[in-house]
């Protein structure tokens, strides 16, 4: 049976000069993001994060099964809870788990066991894959680390443009965040993005300011 097809509807015709300084701004916009770890307690209104999450949702992914979920996480309790788990696991890699050779990468970006800012931050959003839409389903969602990433791209970008700053902490291993959030185990945590505002005080590491070229990271065949 053939599938139900519409029409693809392409964005507004622009001639190519515009669509080269369209993209050079938005290129020159997203230069101006860098990882905060000094945030404000100024709240954020929730509208944004709904507006940014759904953004996210709007990424493409394998089989379009869409295999992401965001808890949205603002209460004083389970921020102070999860900076008690996450700064445990911290403790445990800058103790030696994550050896010597990986810490000394981390050296120059002034990366620490505290966290401080798990529980400042007005929001929390904790990314989950869904291994399977639904638990009694029989196959997996396929690309599923893949298809959130791209999300989570989306909406570290759309937090950006909304004049916010951001955060990507990757815990390891971090099931405790499924009883955190009251996630199904057939999730699987995949990343944190802390956003807010900064403090008045938030530096970036000069080390963190350094990009690679183009030529670094494209090739032409």
């Amino acid at each position: 049976m053939k599938p139900d097809m519409r029409p693809w509807t392409p964005d507004i015709d622009l001639p190519d000069p515009e669509r080269v300084a369209r993209a050079a701004a938005f290129c020159e916009r997203m230069e101006t993001r860098h990882s905060c770890r000094s945030f404000s307690p100024r709240p954020v209104p929730r509208a944004i994060i709904e507006t940014a999450i759904a953004a996210a949702g709007t990424a493409p992914s394998g089989a379009n099964r869409q295999p992401w979920h965001f808890a949205a996480i603002s209460s004083p309790g389970a921020k102070t809870a999860l900076r008690v788990a996450v700064e445990e696991e911290e403790r445990n890699f800058y103790g030696g788990i994550g050896g010597s050779e990986w810490q000394g990468l981390l050296r120059d970006l002034g990366t620490k066991a505290d966290k401080p800012y798990l529980e400042i931050a007005p929001w929390i959003l904790v990314a989950f894959g869904q291994t399977k839409t639904h638990e009694t389903d029989r196959f997996p969602n396929p690309h599923v680390t893949e298809s959130v990433s791209i999300a989570c791209g989306l909406l570290l970008t759309t937090l950006h443009l909304a004049g916010l700053a951001t955060l990507v902490h990757t815990a390891t291993p971090a099931r405790f965040l499924n009883r955190l959030c009251r996630r199904p185990e057939h999730e699987r945590p995949i990343m944190l993005i802390v956003t807010g505002h900064p403090a008045p005080d938030a530096t970036v590491p000069t080390a963190a300011l350094e990009r690679k070229s183009l030529d670094q990271i494209a090739s032409w065949l």
